[in-house]
């Protein structure tokens, strides 16, 4: 089938973004879904921070690659075999798949699958297919997903169904930025009430970090950002306390707040500074949870005396170390009974021709999550 997609053919294009245009917007070709393989109909996909790290070229991706990677839609259609879904469903997509049969997987830790990891890395699917072209030109699946399309194949473990009341725009959040920051605080630290955390970024996954801390019972919230346009925000979804991350009396306010230091520094931004700042502000026997990523192979510094004569924990932890299955019908519920409010971080919706301009909103901080509408 012929469909419209957004196709990166170059990494590391400076912004402005609506300049250089990381994502050509264009007719590409998509083979119908295989045995094991699943048809949906993207209705929805979220614009993350990993997108933008992706164009500036932190990780190489082969190309041309289109983007996306996590969404929300309707299944079109179903290839043999696949006997659990039905056509008409909503789905969420998601890249927190493994392959179903390793060690990892069978340990509940289908995210650190070496498998679906490798096939990912030469943007195949997660079973080693790949469904894209243009003409005889080969084109590519970024993570398994490439949900900045009208239509995606997808093996069946990338989706997963939800109730149809659940709006799909809002639905597309689940895939990445609710599964990763609600995720690190109900799976990775396992937050327990009258705990104080620590939140080093108020994005879209940062915010779902303070709402699922506010929703595990912490006493104390504390939100940290550069941008202090986001303070609003973040009180009214949780935060108990917002302190400007230059702010040379950080460290000092926020030991003050948490009475010596927070039991959780969440850092979200990737940053060897917030990385510091959380180790800084984090209590004896405390841990610092590590979520966001900067570029492969960089190196952060820390006092390895006061990691061991503090008993500190640092814990790294992968799209919330999830189980796709287990957490995001959870955490919809969640959303549905008004304790996770997600669509609070939905800054706006646009089409194919916003794109490269949403990139632009993304790096200068204007916007939370904007979510991209394939069909308009």
């Amino acid at each position: 089938m012929r469909m419209t997609a957004a196709v990166m053919h170059a990494q590391g294009l400076p912004a402005p973004y609506v300049e250089s245009r990381p994502f050509h917007i264009e007719e590409v070709d998509l083979d119908g879904p295989g045995e094991g393989e699943v048809l949906v109909e993207v209705r929805a996909a979220g614009l993350c921070h990993s997108d933008l790290s992706q164009v500036a070229g932190l990780s190489r991706r082969t190309l041309p690659v289109i983007g996306g990677h996590e969404g929300a839609g309707i299944v079109r259609e179903l290839g043999a075999g696949v006997d659990w879904l039905r056509v008409g469903d909503h789905v969420v997509i998601t890249v927190a798949t493994g392959c179903g049969h390793c060690r990892l997987c069978a340990d509940n830790r289908g995210l650190l699958c070496e498998s679906v990891a490798s096939a990912r890395g030469q943007g195949l699917l997660t079973n080693g297919r790949r469904h894209l072209s243009r003409g005889t030109a080969p084109y590519y699946h970024y993570a398994g997903i490439s949900s900045f399309a009208q239509y995606a194949v997808v093996v069946p473990s990338s989706l997963v169904r939800i109730d149809p009341a659940v709006p799909l725009n809002v639905a597309s959040l689940f895939g990445c930025a609710v599964v990763t920051g609600a995720g690190c605080v109900f799976n990775a630290a396992k937050v327990r009430p009258g705990q104080s955390v620590a939140v080093l970024g108020l994005g879209g996954v940062g915010l779902n970090a303070v709402m699922a801390a506010r929703a595990s019972g912490a006493s104390e919230i504390i939100g940290i950002d550069i941008n202090s346009e986001r303070f609003n925000l973040a009180r009214e979804l949780g935060c108990t306390a917002t302190l400007k991350a230059k702010d040379p009396d950080l460290v000092a306010q926020a030991r003050e707040r948490s009475g010596g230091g927070v039991d959780f520094a969440f850092e979200i931004s990737g940053s060897p500074a917030a990385m510091a700042t959380a180790t800084a502000i984090t209590r004896k026997g405390g841990e610092v949870v590590c979520v966001g990523l900067g570029s492969v192979g960089q190196l952060y510094q820390y006092s390895h005396a006061s990691l061991v004569l503090e008993e500190k924990v640092f814990r790294g932890t992968f799209m919330g170390s999830c189980v796709p299955e287990r957490d995001i019908p959870r955490f919809v519920r969640l959303y549905q009974d008004g304790k996770l409010p997600v669509d609070r971080v939905v800054s706006g919706t646009m089409g194919f021709a916003d794109l490269n301009g949403g990139l632009d909103h993304l790096d200068r901080g204007e916007a939370v999550r904007q979510i991209l509408l394939p069909h308009g």
